[in-house]
């Protein structure tokens, strides 16, 4: 995988209008990951797309209701299956972590980029995603050499009390070793 004037060679892209520009001369300094499913628990239905570019069915299901007026997006998605979906540019601002501070730094977004994990907090995540997920780590840290291993969190470390992603059934002792021996 390689990144190329801000977007993953290897990921399909679709375009979120959930960004915005990072502040200016703000260094990519910070790796979130997160999980994601809509509805919640279940996988594969397409909704996390529509969700990112403001074009959830909100008939679909009672959950929507509950989140149409949100508009937020990641830069990454990794599906079940490995794939990956390219949202929003890297050297951009995309709308994942909300109220959140790394050390001493409020406003993670502007100096972050986000991966969303299609999962839940108690389920397991796929030896494709987590193959993806390694993959695509090494090759943002290739091109944002600011992310070092101690810069990588998730978004329950950013966000404590307000969020739980990417939740127990992360495996971070596997994902850091997949990338020490990467």
């Amino acid at each position: 995988m390689r990144i190329e004037r801000g977007w993953l060679d290897s990921a399909t892209q679709t375009l979120s209008p959930n960004f915005n520009h990072r502040p200016a001369a703000e260094t990519v300094s910070l790796l979130v990951i997160h999980n994601i499913s809509l509805p919640p628990g279940r996988f594969g239905t397409g909704c996390i797309e529509d969700f990112f570019c403001n074009q959830l069915d909100v008939g679909a299901d009672p959950y929507f209701e509950d989140i149409q007026d949100l508009q937020v997006s990641a830069h990454l998605l990794i599906a079940r299956d490995g794939r990956i979906t390219q949202f929003v540019n890297f050297d951009e601002r995309a709308w994942h972590a909300g109220q959140s501070r790394f050390e001493h730094r409020s406003n993670c977004n502007d100096f972050s980029i986000g991966i969303e994990l299609e999962g839940t907090d108690d389920q397991p995540y796929t030896d494709a995603q987590y193959q993806s997920l390694v993959e695509c780590t090494a090759a943002l840290m290739q091109a944002y050499p600011a992310i070092t291993f101690d810069r990588i969190a998730g978004h329950s470390d950013i966000a404590p009390g307000r969020k739980t992603d990417p939740g127990e059934a992360f495996d971070w002792k596997r994902y850091r070793e997949a990338l020490d021996r990467g």
